[in-house]
């Protein structure tokens, strides 16, 4: 026995029943060497481990002993299997005994019963430079997850596919519910991941609904009761909350006839009628925040108070916020430097109208006092605009034949004023030529007078509600949870669970395929909440699709080229993160560069220790085949366009990486966790506006009533009270943080605290980020920073790397998990 070692394996597993006491698991450990005699992979060791105990209500520890041969090599997979007749979750492995040390397999898998698996230690390599005895389990574990294409997949695969979004609609159902399919060369779009059901009844090229949407297996959320519990709050309590409040409002059009009304939402709250099959059971199950009892038969849905209300009551009312917003709200990414004078539109004249603005140099003039042109404003970039003209002026006709909606083209130009904040000037609202009417555009600028005061707060409630729709498809859904479900897919296809890339990708990555599916079952599909409460209705995600096809690239993605692409930075050596922001405090664009710039050390560090020349970003197979992948299948109705960054030097692998992550964790925080402190009071971003403006083709008595009660107008406009409250839930639900959520840089992966640089980069990671913190603290606390501090003013947290539960407005979850 003198040439074997006694190596103790112990296991640590959750979800195991109590009644399945006794069945052990079946272990094998794999050698990284090959057998010189035959130059095939070693016999393996096998081993039954038992179980010994729990560490607590959920974890067991089951223990094995090995005999290893001296000459066995270093342990670099095992291979479990469980014979439990119920799945299991094993959260890792470790072995004790060798003289180099314990090995520790991190697993965090489900194994289905009597199946084989096989788990990598966590050590990284490279394909070129795996132990000979791995290569082999290494190759066959991705053909593995990649599947065949064929067959519906079942809760229990780990396949990784791609498909189009064809599930949206459900045609089978109602004919009205039918949506065009999307990806493709009519409707560009990301892929999704693949789950096989059959085509509909209705229409072949659709899938059929279903009451669950599979992902992969490892992909369902976390085991933890509370990550788990704020997961399926967003499907199921939207899924309780719809049938109660369409119980609660006998007109579904009704709106809020006071201001009043709207804030006893927040004191007395919204009462819910009483429902069949336990609904009321669910509705305190999945929104405890929000649902109050009142009695044994009666429930109310009473909203907290937004920080924003909180501070100031009347901070929806006002133009400086409603232009500070743009930089430091929930949706700050999409106001741009004018640039060119006039404004013209790109869409065809002889379908859209005259493509000239009606924001003439008078009109602009008028407003900004002693710039005395619009020439000289513009040449000391003080001008700027959020342009929705061209995005949203194709859907006005086919928007406005659904019921109870309307929809304009807008522009909303503002100034850059002495003190460093932003000047509303004027807005646009366009409806191209519709019914034998010729194209009618009008100019709405702030004022004095009564009449134009309160046409001011008509047009900016329509403009509010275009924000509000681009911001959910595009900015929140599309940039995030959509663009990035393709590397997720690529991601586990062609990188090996060994693969340094892999792990660093993974926590990024984590959870987005499972939100995505509920996002897809409640929320993104036909008569769904976007459709039912925003202004593009059954056509939102088209739109979404529209805009994917004209304007996403993956290289206006990473934080400094869309600042530079929409004119709100210049590159600049001498400034810091080398460029130069023409708006000086803009809160999104300093913190964030803050987090892009700490994001891009740390990934420097790591993958120049595994990648210290090109050669070997050049020939690593796996890297090469997962970016051909993402670009060509993944995002592959953009695969021939010039702009993909290429992948040959280390350098190209950092910017790729840290603008993934970014989209992951960052981007995603700043315009997710920001949505009910800004639009939880729904006058200050409503969802939609129902009502076109007084002044257009108005009759003398539409007029008359607007003058009589324009406050009833503004009103009307507002959602009703179905939509205000279905919104208002639903926000509440995205903005909250669970118990355990997982932010950047605060937990090592186990594969990175093993090597010692890497150990040591992170650790720096995790400093930088605390003084981030600090960093953002200071800035909220100077006076001189307008758009962050001030009376009544919300501080800018939303990218403070960490928080505390809750709906807190700040932390930065590593992933796109809610």
């Amino acid at each position: 026995m003198a040439n074997y070692l006694k190596v103790k394996g112990r296991a640590r597993v959750s979800n195991v029943n109590s009644d399945l006491f006794g069945k052990p698991l079946a272990i094998e450990l794999v050698s990284c060497l090959l057998d010189p005699r035959e130059n095939t992979q070693k016999k393996t060791i096998k081993g039954k481990a038992e179980r010994k105990g729990k560490t607590d209500d959920e974890v067991f520890l089951y223990e094995a002993v090995f005999e290893v041969a001296q000459d066995f090599g270093e342990v670099g997979a095992v291979m479990v299997r469980s014979d439990h007749n119920k799945e299991i979750f094993l959260r890792d492995i470790l072995l004790e005994g060798f003289p180099h040390g314990s090995l520790l397999f991190t697993c965090d898998s489900w194994l289905q019963p009597s199946l084989l698996r096989v788990f990598f230690s966590n050590k990284s390599y490279l394909p070129s430079q795996t132990p000979s005895g791995l290569r082999k389990l290494r190759e066959e574990e991705l053909v593995a997850v990649r599947g065949n294409g064929d067959g519906e997949r079942k809760s229990t695969d780990r396949i990784y596919d791609y498909d189009f979004y064809n599930d949206l609609g459900d045609p089978d159902s109602d004919i009205d519910l039918a949506r065009p399919v999307l990806g493709g060369s009519l409707h560009p779009y990301p892929r999704r991941c693949r789950t096989g059901r059959p085509p509909s009844s209705s229409d072949p090229n659709s899938e059929k609904r279903s009451s669950n949407v599979y992902v992969p297996r490892d992909e369902a959320f976390s085991q933890t009761k509370q990550t788990q519990f704020t997961a399926t709050t967003v499907s199921a309590g939207v899924s309780a909350l719809l049938p109660s409040l369409d119980a609660a409002v006998t007109d579904q059009n009704l709106g809020f006839l006071t201001f009043s009304e709207i804030d006893m939402l927040f004191k007395e709250g919204y009462k819910v009628p009483p429902l069949k099959n336990s609904g009321n059971g669910l509705l305190q199950t999945f929104l405890p925040k929000l649902i109050q009892a009142v009695s044994d038969h009666q429930q109310r849905l009473r909203f907290e108070a937004p920080d924003t209300i909180n501070r100031d009551g009347f901070f929806w009312l006002s133009d400086e916020e409603f232009a500070r917003e743009t930089l430091a709200g929930v949706n700050p990414c999409t106001i741009k430097l004018v640039k060119e004078w006039p404004l013209i539109s790109k869409l065809d004249p002889s379908i859209y109208g005259p493509p000239e603005s009606a924001i003439t140099r008078d009109v602009i003039e008028q407003q900004i006092g002693c710039y005395n042109t619009v020439d000289k404003a513009i040449e000391e970039k003080k001008l700027f605009i959020i342009d929705y003209h061209d995005l949203l002026l194709p859907y006005v006709n086919k928007v406005r034949q659904l019921e109870g909606r309307t929809l304009y083209g807008s522009r909303t130009v503002f100034f850059l004023t002495t003190q460093g904040t932003l000047k509303p000037l004027a807005i646009e609202l366009t409806r191209p030529p519709t019914d034998g009417k010729p194209q009618w555009k009008q100019v709405f600028t702030p004022s004095c007078g009564s009449t134009n005061l309160w046409l001011w707060r008509l047009a900016k409630a329509h403009v509010l509600a275009h924000d509000s729709g681009v911001h959910e498809l595009i900015t929140h859904w599309l940039r995030s949870h959509g663009a990035v479900e393709p590397f997720v897919i690529a991601t586990n296809r062609q990188l090996s669970t060994m693969h340094p890339i892999y792990r660093l990708l993974h926590p990024h990555l984590r959870y987005t395929m499972e939100i995505n599916a509920l996002a897809r079952q409640a929320l993104i599909n036909a008569n769904g909440i976007i459709e039912i409460s925003f202004s593009t209705g059954k056509y939102s995600m088209e739109f979404s699709s529209d805009v994917y096809d004209e304007l996403w690239r993956f290289d206006l993605q990473a934080l400094p080229s869309d600042l530079i692409d929409r004119g709100m930075a210049e590159e600049d050596p001498n400034a810091p993160h080398g460029l130069k922001l023409k708006i000086a405090d803009y809160p999104f664009a300093n913190d964030g560069l803050l987090i892009w710039d700490a994001i891009k050390q740390w990934f420097t560090d790591y993958v120049t220790h595994y990648y210290p020349n090109s050669s070997l970003v050049e020939s690593d197979q796996e890297l090469q085949a997962w970016w051909t992948e993402i670009k060509t299948v993944g995002h592959g109705d953009k695969k021939n366009e010039p702009w993909w960054p290429n992948l040959q030097t280390p350098q190209d692998l950092i910017h790729i990486l840290t603008t993934i992550a970014w989209l992951a964790s960052a981007h995603h925080a700043s315009v997710n966790f920001s949505q009910y402190a800004y639009a939880g009071y729904f006058p200050n971003r409503p969802s939609i506006a129902r009502n076109k403006m007084p002044t257009e083709d108005p009759s003398k008595e539409e007029w008359e009533r607007f003058l009589n009660n324009p406050e009833q107008s503004l009103l009307e406009n507002f959602p009703s009270q179905l939509q205000a409250t279905i919104v208002m839930a639903v926000l509440y639900l995205l903005s909250d943080h669970s118990p355990d959520e997982e932010y950047i840089g605060q937990k090592i992966e186990p594969s990175w605290a093993e090597d010692p640089a890497i150990n040591a980069a992170f650790v720096r990671f995790n400093g930088r980020l605390k003084k981030i913190e600090e960093i953002i603290d200071a800035r909220n606390g100077d006076e001189k920073l307008r758009n962050r501090n001030g009376a009544g003013i919300v501080p800018y947290e939303l990218m403070k790397p960490f928080s505390g539960p809750g709906v807190t407005g700040k932390g930065i979850p590593n992933s796109i998990s809610i």
